[in-house]
């Protein structure tokens, strides 16, 4: 491998930055946020949307809340032009709303934005041409003047068309693959386009600032925000916009340091979807932001819609590891997660105030329209904890902290002779098939039970049960209706026990509800065996778990 490289590759160059001040600085509020997802997420597609596909992604992005949506590329199809033209003439863009466009620096290109523009209020014509060093030495052959006036021609295209327009037209600017460009090169060819557009604060100028191709760690991209913020003429009146490509995996990281440095506006997609390997997740952004307690402005509450129009729309499935939306990132499969997590989820509902603080999840679900359901999985990696969420949570089975290791022991076997994910209903069973169908030998038949007097609180019962098929009628006094019915097992019942703990709770509905019993047992050699029982008498569903401990134990 070393042979390959040397010589090869070569680390990106640091900027020279002197007393930078984005790592000292904090994102506040949200920027501008801009969605590419109908021009450059669709050209990314193998199969481009069609019309109605588009038109249900743009509804969707307005419910979302954005207010600048690049709807496509008019001039270079027929499907493109045809969309802008139906939401004009259809009267589907809202006034807070603006439509951009994208377009290259020729005039019959430009004439044909204009044409597809036509009877809407206010647009951005987005003008680019490539500016790096190796599409000027490699593609275009030019030098850094030729080019400067490449742009420029398309910004005297625009102006001319603009001042006829109906409608209010602002000028983005992008030098495309910014990041291979000199910084130098860079800021005099995006100067030289706001000055020929005329920039003011009456005609505020975007200039976009892409890593077309990321290139470099996002500290770099981060100190060349900062260098082009300091070296463009007229900033205050200049939009600093990002469009961050996810070539190194780090868009969503080179983004937000870029907000530090000074950047205004964010272009990216919903679920990363663009060229190779995408653009920045806009989704991913807005709830980073939200973690922080800072509005992003956009409305997440339910991904999971989110989601469903995007993969309608665009045919690409989300992964399930997806930060925020995919199907298990408020799953927990290891034993130390999901006992973190249930405690967490205990406190977080007995506290007063609001503050969200569970282990291992950074957001509440709740908030992005997902549920507490799914939090908890289990596998042969899960521990005691979960399968107590489960049982509690999805089943009403309120378990004793000391039964935990022994059920999720048990169900670890089982997942393990599985090879994989138990799902709740599976849990279920294995309780229900250890706890009331086990096999039995001995059984319980019937009790009767008397109470002696006020003054003595002890009670007599009479017990019938059955031990290998062998039916015995027993009686016995003691401290209360369990007690004595292991008092009245012990003339008989060959094994010896003592009962360790009990406790119980009511199950179901008010008006048809159960009695749930849990009951543990020691034998000789102290090891411990939990029995569940359950009936709508407290006291009969004592005696059963009892006789299910001892079906367990012996």
């Amino acid at each position: 491998m070393e042979d390959k490289i040397m010589g090869k590759y070569c680390p990106y160059p640091k900027i020279e930055l002197n007393n930078r001040t984005w790592p000292d600085n904090s994102i506040d509020k949200a920027p501008i946020w801009c969605s590419v997802d109908l021009r450059d997420g669709n050209q990314a597609l193998i199969t481009p949307m069609s019309l109605d596909q588009k038109l249900e992604l743009y509804n969707l992005l307005l419910e979302l809340g954005f207010k600048h949506i690049e709807v496509g590329f008019p001039s270079a199809s027929k499907i493109e032009f045809d969309f802008l033209r139906y939401i004009i003439e259809h009267n589907l863009i809202p006034d807070d709303v603006t439509v951009q466009v994208l377009v290259q620096a020729r005039e019959h290109l430009i004439d044909k934005t204009f044409e597809a523009l036509d009877g809407t209020k206010r647009a951005i014509v987005h003008l680019y041409n490539s500016t790096s060093v190796a599409q000027r030495k490699i593609v275009f052959k030019k030098s850094e003047d030729e080019i400067i006036k490449l742009a420029l021609d398309g910004v005297d295209m625009i102006k001319k068309r603009a001042s006829s327009f109906n409608g209010d037209i602002i000028l983005e600017y992008s030098p495309e693959s910014f990041t291979g460009t000199e910084l130098e090169f860079a800021a005099r060819i995006c100067n030289a386009v706001t000055h020929r557009w005329g920039v003011s604060q009456e005609r505020p100028v975007i200039i976009n600032l892409p890593a077309t191709v990321e290139m470099a760690t996002p500290n770099i991209y981060a100190d060349q925000i900062e260098w082009m913020c300091a070296n463009l003429d007229n900033r205050e009146d200049i939009l600093v916009s990002t469009h961050t490509h996810n070539d190194r995996g780090t868009a969503v990281a080179a983004t937000e340091l870029a907000l530090l440095a000074g950047a205004d506006r964010v272009e990216g997609t919903l679920l990363s979807n663009g060229e190779r390997t995408g653009n920045v997740d806009i989704i991913t952004l807005a709830l980073n932001l939200y973690t922080q307690g800072i509005d992003s402005k956009l409305d997440f509450s339910d991904v999971d819609r989110v989601v469903e129009v995007v993969e309608k729309c665009t045919a690409i499935d989300t992964h399930v590891r997806h930060p925020y939306v995919g199907e298990l990132v408020y799953t927990a499969f290891s034993g130390s997660h999901q006992d973190a997590i249930n405690k967490g989820l205990a406190h977080q509902k007995s506290k007063t105030d609001s503050f969200w603080e569970v282990p291992y999840l950074p957001i509440d679900p709740a908030d992005v329209g997902r549920t507490y359901e799914s939090i908890i999985r289990i596998n042969s990696q899960s521990g005691k904890g979960g399968v107590a969420y489960i049982l509690e949570n999805n089943f009403g089975y309120h378990l004793p902290k000391p039964m935990h290791p022994e059920i999720g022991r048990i169900v670890q076997s089982i997942s393990d002779q599985k090879g994989a994910e138990l799902t709740p209903d599976e849990i279920h069973d294995i309780f229900r098939s250890t706890y009331f169908n086990q096999e039995r030998h001995t059984e319980f038949i019937d009790i009767s039970i008397e109470s002696k007097t006020a003054k003595d609180s002890s009670v007599s019962c009479t017990l019938t049960y059955s031990y290998n098929g062998k039916v015995s009628t027993t009686e016995a006094t003691g401290n209360g209706p369990i007690d004595a019915c292991r008092n009245a097992l012990g003339s008989k019942y060959p094994h010896s026990f003592v009962l360790s703990s009990y406790a119980e709770h009511s199950y179901g509905e008010t008006s048809s509800a159960k009695a749930i019993a849990y009951i543990q047992i020691q034998d000789d050699n102290l090891a411990s065996y939990y029995g569940v029982g359950e009936d709508t008498d407290i006291t009969i569903a004592g005696i059963k778990a009892l006789f299910c401990a001892l079906n367990r134990a012996f």
